[in-house]
């Protein structure tokens, strides 16, 4: 199971960190990715960790403004995000899957968490 929190509502160039918490099965899952989702718009892939932690992957929007960490003592997966853009606003769900493939597709992830909303004004 999967679970994201921290959404709020923030301000351009803001920040805000989004946790998510992993349980059950999806703790062997090789690849925890974060994928968006504008009001409109298809989901999107937003950045990817690999189990290590040691490799992270980011889609170019969000590239230098997002990272991505990992606690796998704490069995938790974070996305900071810095100097927000309104176009940042949408859904973030985070999602679990094996190794192999891709990290940008969503049909690859086996396991999905419900999003939380991160709204940013301008």
């Amino acid at each position: 199971q999967l679970q994201a929190c921290g959404g709020g509502f923030v301000q351009a160039g803001g920040f805000l960190r989004l946790s998510c918490a992993v349980s059950g099965r999806t703790k062997s899952s090789y690849v925890m990715g974060w994928f968006r989702q504008a009001p409109g718009q298809e989901r999107e892939f937003v950045g990817a960790i690999n189990l290590s932690g040691v490799t992270a992957y980011y889609a170019n929007s969000v590239k230098g403004r997002f990272t991505i960490s990992r606690d796998n003592a704490k069995n938790a997966v974070y996305l900071q995000m810095n100097s927000l853009k309104p176009e940042d606003t949408a859904v973030y769900s985070c999602a679990a899957k094996g190794a192999g493939g891709t990290y940008i597709k969503t049909c690859e992830y086996d396991y999905w968490g419900q999003g939380t909303l991160v709204t940013v004004s301008s």
